[in-house]
């Protein structure tokens, strides 16, 4: 069943079945143990740690410093080029998107117990046109999807391990963010909490 919110906004419960979940689960912990380990960005301006921390697939990463927000070749501890993107996402693209060229990026983020991600838009691609697919493994988080401007009214929606939603046309440029984690509800990631894929187009074709 997909059950569509505001234009181009798709939400696809259940998507990846168990075995699915555990195969692209595997891909990410080989990619964080070898070159890719998880890393603690920090917010420009301020220096604060961001809570949320995170790790990439693809040609490029995204990563966040006292520098500013933008994409990488580099992990920032490393400096070895990030992982390539397995093809179960490319596949995914495939599926649930219609653009013709494949994501260049996969931001792993990994949230524990207490974390959130704040309301943002993101706008640190060059194409904004390219839609953003977001896959969800573990702990169950809550999500939610506002509109062009910040503040207002929001849709409330709860993701669980297999879920996937995709941000097209008018969503792509909607607020949305994560207020909460379910966290201990799943038992996929085996020290607890939420993978959170997002999968993203940085360049214009």
């Amino acid at each position: 069943m997909t059950v569509k919110l505001p234009d181009g906004f798709a939400y696809l419960p259940e998507y990846l079945d168990r075995p699915a979940q555990k195969a692209l689960l595997a891909h990410v912990s080989e990619a964080v143990r070898g070159d890719a380990p998880f890393f603690q960005g920090r917010m420009p301006r301020t220096g604060q740690a961001i809570s949320v921390v995170g790790s990439n697939f693809g040609s490029l990463g995204w990563v966040a410093d006292i520098k500013g927000y933008r994409y990488e070749p580099l992990h920032p501890k490393t400096q070895k080029p990030w992982p390539p993107m397995p093809q179960i996402l490319l596949d995914i693209w495939d599926e649930l998107t219609n653009y013709p060229v494949p994501p260049e990026a996969c931001l792993i983020n990994w949230y524990r117990e207490g974390n959130k991600m704040g309301m943002h838009v993101d706008r640190d691609e060059h194409d904004l046109n390219a839609p953003i697919v977001s896959i969800s493994l573990g702990d169950p988080a809550r999500y939610r999807l506002g509109g062009p401007k910040r503040g207002g009214n929001t849709h409330a929606l709860k993701l669980s391990s297999g879920d996937v939603v995709v941000l097209a046309g008018a969503a792509r440029k909607c607020y949305h963010g994560v207020d909460k984690i379910f966290y201990g509800r799943s038992t996929l990631v085996p020290k607890g909490g939420r993978i959170n894929l997002t999968l993203r187009r940085v360049n214009k074709p």
